[in-house]
């Protein structure tokens, strides 16, 4: 299943551009789901599936529904311990949604579409719209982030005390909850993965929206460094509400100019990636079926190739470089793969500046911080027998040489 991701700063119109494609792809013959947390006019308001035109269907993501369900549910698998404590349950009409119940909310939705039920429908295409640009790459990273967590604090290798848990139980009076939280936190894994593997596919990538002006432009420019860390790639930067040229008001004039000027510089900086598409301002707030056609274009502005080019298995590759000859040189034992040799960890973070750059190696990760984006890296096993030996920052690529730790690292001859 192809999936597009529609993100772009806060007030683009980026709902409006999700339907759009969607409602584009849906008349070339594909069978599409759109997922939006927002009413669109003209569809369906449904919290399920439901049918637009023939070969288009629309879902809204009801994270308060969401946040009530999987908290009663919460409260279910505590009862005992619940009890014991003398707590007192909560009902879900009291309930109400706590911040970052949306991410989760629309993490189900995507893994309801990619292996749950909605998946069944067979639809050829998938489109999300999802928040605004940096609370969107936040959101995207969270599946890898929570299963970390998980991992960390629920180790399965390390269920503690199986043995005991019988007699615990009878001290106690109630049941014992490891069984069922491992057990849990195994079922959770399980779903993020799902849509972590439904994120990281190449038939997934993202399309950015945004009105051109100074804003979006600052805003699209940190943002290739986001997507970049995440290794996530791009398949159309839509500008969206471009004004008419050649205008005889002055006023228009001036902001159609602006307008292009801003669209210049897009067409230089993204050009070996998503060269800019343009979508017209429709002098209204689209309306219906009819409007966001008319939004499309028959350009095909709107329109999703068949086939993404998505995000590779990794985005970083490690290049091999040998120090100066000397004792023990290049030529010494094992060669650049050897002792003496230097691996070099090689990441492309196009729009990156130094002085938001942090770097720290904790045991077999690396923990990269690039202005407000986050990620850490688990190493390949070759470089946690290494000593990091310096980074730099060089035309868009950081690169962090690792120096093999004689101790650790096998040696032949």
């Amino acid at each position: 299943m192809r999936t597009v991701l529609v993100t772009g700063p806060g007030g683009a119109g980026r709902t409006t551009v999700a339907a759009a494609t969607a409602l584009a792809a849906s008349r070339r013959g594909a069978r599409t789901l759109l997922i939006s947390p927002d009413g669109i006019p003209g569809f369906p308001r449904s919290t399920e599936p439901a049918q637009v035109t023939d070969t288009l269907w629309s879902v809204r993501t009801d994270s308060a529904e969401h946040f009530r369900a999987e908290l009663l549910a919460l409260q279910d698998q505590l009862s005992g311990v619940l009890g014991l404590l003398g707590g007192n349950r909560l009902d879900g009409e009291e309930l109400t949604e706590l911040p970052g119940s949306g991410q989760l909310a629309l993490l189900q939705s995507l893994r309801r579409a990619a292996r749950g039920d909605w998946s069944r429908e067979g639809y050829d295409l998938l489109v999300v719209d999802l928040p605004p640009l940096r609370e969107a790459l936040a959101v995207l990273a969270l599946p890898e982030q929570l299963r970390r967590y998980l991992r960390r604090l629920l180790p399965q290798e390390r269920q503690a005390a199986r043995a005991l848990r019988p007699m615990l139980a009878q001290l106690a009076g109630v049941p014992m909850p490891a069984q069922w939280l491992y057990e849990a936190a195994a079922r959770r894994d399980a779903e993020l993965a799902e849509v972590q593997a439904l994120i990281e596919d190449r038939a997934t990538t993202i399309r950015l929206v945004a009105e051109p002006g100074p804003a979006a432009e600052d805003a699209l420019r940190t943002a290739r460094t986001g997507l970049a860390l995440q290794g996530l790639r791009v398949d159309a930067l839509l500008a969206n509400r471009v004004l008419p040229r050649h205008s005889s008001d002055p006023w228009f004039a001036a902001l159609a100019a602006q307008q292009e000027k801003c669209l210049d510089h897009w067409r230089e900086e993204w050009a070996a990636e998503a060269p800019p598409r343009e979508l017209p301002h429709l002098g209204r707030d689209p309306q219906g079926v009819d409007d966001l056609a008319a939004l499309a274009g028959a350009d095909g502005a709107a329109a999703v190739a068949d086939r993404g080019t998505g995000r590779a298995e990794d985005p970083w590759w490690i290049e091999e470089s040998e120090p100066p000859d000397g004792p023990g040189g290049s030529a010494g034992p094992g060669g650049p793969a050897g002792p003496d040799g230097i691996l070099v960890w090689c990441l492309r973070l196009p729009g990156a500046v130094k002085k938001d750059l942090q770097l720290v190696r904790r045991g077999s990760e690396l923990l990269l911080t690039v202005g407000p984006f986050h990620r850490i890296v688990p190493l390949e096993s070759a470089l946690r027998r290494c000593t990091v030996s310096g980074a730099a920052l060089t035309d868009g690529v950081l690169r962090v040489r690792f120096t093999p730790d004689p101790e650790l690292w096998p040696r032949t001859g």
